[in-house]
């Protein structure tokens, strides 16, 4: 993924290394993946986890995240994926103001909050072990950094365009909290059982996934930044956070019940979608036949 010269998101809020409140429960795509890996170190049962959960110098002279007081000093590593993010998120905020522009409405971007360990939102206190998520309270998603090592490291999902398509797919469900889709889900939810409200969450997770894939078809044609390799990069990744893959990976056997974010298939099934087409009338993933998604 070229992003060379490209611009940062003003949308930055860096807390990293200051500190914050305890965890609490969200969502996200990150969330899937720390949870097994938590439960997978600590013998813990994944279904239960499931549910709680140029060169330097010129681009650091040009750098839109900065740090703050009390902040520790980063790498160049740390301070390098800061940029990164950063850039992807203006990215997002293009490309997403152009397709809500073609829809008739205006899109309001949302914040990116890095931070370290622990932190605290609108929608309660959140951790670095729930992986990136997104709170509609705030409009905020929040990402300590160190998620994307701890990626590579455990699932061997690598890559610029992988990382790239987490965050897109935070920024998706910003997009679902715009357009309404994701208030009602949750409205819906609230009534329901365990198994009931998962699969709506399936649902809401898998239409994150094909607005990451809208992003990045969009991505493609505005900046020509993308090839093949970035491509399968990102579908590898949403193939191996895919529940059934984490679930069988932790313990052997999955349990589609406890599913939230959908199999490896629906989820790459769904990024590709939106990837292919960059068609917002396919969208709907809540009408659909279970047995369709």
């Amino acid at each position: 993924m070229n992003l060379s010269g490209r611009r940062q998101s003003s949308n930055v809020d860096d807390r990293r290394g200051m500190g914050g409140a305890k965890i609490a429960g969200f969502g996200g795509i990150g969330a899937v993946i720390v949870a097994v890996v938590l439960a997978f170190l600590t013998g813990k049962d994944p279904g239960q986890a499931f549910q709680q959960a140029g060169g330097l110098e010129a681009i650091f002279n040009n750098a839109n995240v900065t740090q703050k007081d009390g902040q520790r000093d980063f790498t160049p590593e740390e301070q390098e994926l800061a940029v990164f993010a950063s850039q992807v998120l203006a990215s997002t905020e293009d490309v997403w103001t152009k397709v809500f522009k073609d829809m008739g409405l205006t899109y309001k971007a949302p914040t990116m909050v890095l931070y370290t360990g622990s932190v605290s939102t609108a929608c309660g206190g959140g951790s670095a072990s729930m992986g990136p998520f997104y709170c509609s309270g705030d409009e905020k998603l929040y990402i300590d950094l160190s998620f994307f090592t701890d990626m590579k490291k455990t699932l061997g999902a690598d890559g610029d365009f992988a990382y790239a398509y987490v965050i897109a797919h935070e920024v998706g469900h910003h997009v679902e909290h715009l357009l309404g889709d994701l208030d009602r889900a949750h409205s819906q939810m609230a009534g329901l059982n365990e198994t009931q409200a998962n699969k709506i969450s399936v649902r809401i997770e898998l239409q994150a996934d094909f607005y990451a894939g809208i992003w990045g078809y969009y991505e493609g044609q505005m900046f020509q930044s993308l090839d093949d390799g970035d491509l399968q990069e990102a579908i590898d990744c949403a193939r191996v956070i895919g529940d059934n893959y984490l679930q069988e990976k932790a313990r052997g056997y999955s349990q589609p019940e406890s599913f939230t974010h959908g199999t490896s298939a629906q989820r790459m099934k769904w990024l590709k979608l939106g990837l292919q087409t960059g068609d917002m009338n396919r969208r709907d993933t809540y009408s659909i036949p279970e047995g369709q998604l």
